[in-house]
């Protein structure tokens, strides 16, 4: 009876011992997974963006002179080279872009004469300084004055009196003050400065005319909608004809949109060529959702490679399109995890791991990238696609817990492998969707000034300039300048002309493009 109790007792207690150390292994991983958490939230908050990995090699770096140094070695043989040139700076060379005005100070005539012996002077030489001089902008207006002319002998003598008119350019908008420099300036404040049309209301009344924000937007939305449309659309079939693009999208909102709330969230999407073309094309297209059919429709005339991220409105896409993965956001789920890690940790851990394998894959790149793609494409088979594959194996074996930072990074990874490995496909292709994400950053910091479009209009017009202006800079091309040149040529143009328009188009004036220096 007693010896039952006992075993019964201590049953009880075996139970209840087992119950709390479980409840404390428990406790002790939540503990971990919010200290974890905590660490990627500071490092967020307070560490740097940085998306490059500082390796024990790297810090090294510092140390080179340790770490080399060999005192057994015998000094090598000097050769002393003597001369003297004069030193040409940074200065000079930011200077060389720019127009020269020479200002000459000379003395007046009746002062060139010597005050010991009253003989004339003559220049023996002279110093120079350099100043940088800013022109401001000015508005002024103009006024076209269209004269016409008629035979005084035919009004006199005969039954009809020829009417002839002096040729005049056609207005930008019929009966509006626009002119292509105004346009092309207000485009490039709000969408390369990114100077909300308020501010830009504020800039015309110190300039002397009082040029409202509702106006700035009916010419915004009126000359993309005339002019620049046809612009897009010819680059939008000329970049469906590529055969590698990238693609992405982020946020943007309307308040005045058909059956939505003004604080619901619309998308801009963006489509734009890789580098393995001479011809840079970059288009938004605005859409009111995330929705997958919105890549499916744009690209449904699309043959070849389209990098994107890990969205699975990407996975379904049109036949004939193969969907290339990005490294570098999978890199991104190991840095976080990283992160996540305690310092003293980090070295040792297998985020750290992680990212040197990765990493070493981003260097083999680096290294190739001035191959052609067919060389490319051999050297990837031949060394860097068995480390990916190693890479991957190596996954497999770990036994990360599914809701930990880690667990995340392996399972992106292993669900993404599917796409992350077709990067091996072709030479043309790249291990990031950087170039996409580069691109939509114009676009993202104008959205942190204006904040939101005010109609689905004025939405679509932004996506058609932008596409305009990062196509141009792409091309070496100044916004204001081809705007300004555009403006200008297409309302007396024809459709035919439009492909000597583009931004690589032979009818590109000199002027509208950037010098080396400019673009450096």
């Amino acid at each position: 009876m007693c010896y039952n109790y006992i075993m019964k007792n201590t049953n009880n207690y075996e139970s209840i011992l087992a119950s709390k150390d479980a409840r404390i292994a428990e406790l002790e991983a939540l503990v971990r997974f919010y200290e974890e958490q905590f660490r990627i939230a500071k490092s967020k908050q307070f560490g740097s963006s940085s998306e490059k990995a500082v390796s024990s090699e790297q810090l090294g770096l510092f140390d080179e002179v340790e770490i080399t140094a060999n005192p057994n070695l015998p000094e090598p043989e000097l050769e002393q080279i003597t001369y003297t040139r004069r030193k040409k700076g940074k200065r000079e060379a930011d200077l060389a872009a720019l127009p020269l005005e020479i200002v000459e100070h000379s003395l007046p005539d009746e002062e060139q004469v010597c005050a010991e012996c009253g003989e004339p002077l003559h220049a023996m030489g002279h110093d120079t300084r350099k100043e940088l001089v800013i022109i401001p902008a000015q508005v002024k207006a103009v006024e076209h004055r269209r004269y016409t002319y008629a035979c005084r002998h035919c009004e006199r003598n005969g039954d009809r009196v020829p009417i002839v008119k002096a040729p005049v350019p056609q207005p930008l908008i019929s009966g509006s003050l626009a002119s292509a420099s105004a346009v092309a300036h207000i485009m490039t404040q709000k969408y390369v400065m990114h100077v909300p049309l308020y501010r830009q209301e504020q800039d015309w009344h110190r300039l002397g005319y009082n040029l409202n924000r509702q106006t700035m937007a009916n010419w915004i939305i009126r000359c993309a909608e005339d002019w620049l449309n046809p612009i897009y659309d010819r680059m939008r079939q000329l970049l469906l004809l590529q055969e590698v693009l990238h693609c992405d999208e982020t946020t943007t909102q309307v308040l005045r949109e058909p059956g939505k709330a003004a604080t619901s969230t619309s998308y801009m999407w963006l489509y734009r060529s890789s580098g393995d073309t001479k011809r840079h094309m970059v288009l938004y297209e605005y859409q009111p959702s995330r929705s997958h059919a919105h890549p499916q429709r744009f690209l449904k005339n699309f043959k070849g490679y389209l990098h994107a991220d890990g969205y699975s409105g990407y996975n379904n896409l049109p036949n004939g399109i193969i969907r290339i993965g990005c490294w570098t956001h999978m890199r991104r789920k190991w840095m976080d995890a990283l992160k996540g890690i305690p310092t003293n940790q980090q070295g040792v851990s297998v985020a750290e791991e992680a990212l040197k394998r990765i990493g070493y894959l981003f260097h083999l790149e680096e290294i190739w990238i001035k191959l052609t793609p067919e060389e490319r494409h051999r050297r990837r088979l031949e060394e860097s696609k068995p480390l990916a594959e190693e890479f991957y194996v190596w996954l497999s074996t770990l036994n990360a817990l599914p809701k930990s930072a880690i667990g995340a990074a392996v399972h992106y990874a292993l669900s993404q492998k599917q796409w992350l490995m077709n990067v091996y496909l072709d030479g043309r292709t790249e291990f990031s969707n950087n170039r996409a994400e580069n691109s939509i950053r114009p676009f993202a910091l104008g959205r942190k000034n204006w904040l939101f479009a005010t109609s689905v209009h004025g939405a679509q017009a932004s996506a058609v300039v932008y596409s305009i202006i990062e196509t141009a800079k792409a091309n070496g091309l100044k916004p204001y300048e081809y705007l300004e040149f555009l403006f200008k040529t297409l309302p007396n143009a024809t459709s035919s002309a439009i492909d000597s328009l583009l931004p690589w188009g032979d009818a590109i004036p000199p002027h509208c493009r950037m010098s080396v220096l400019e673009q450096h």
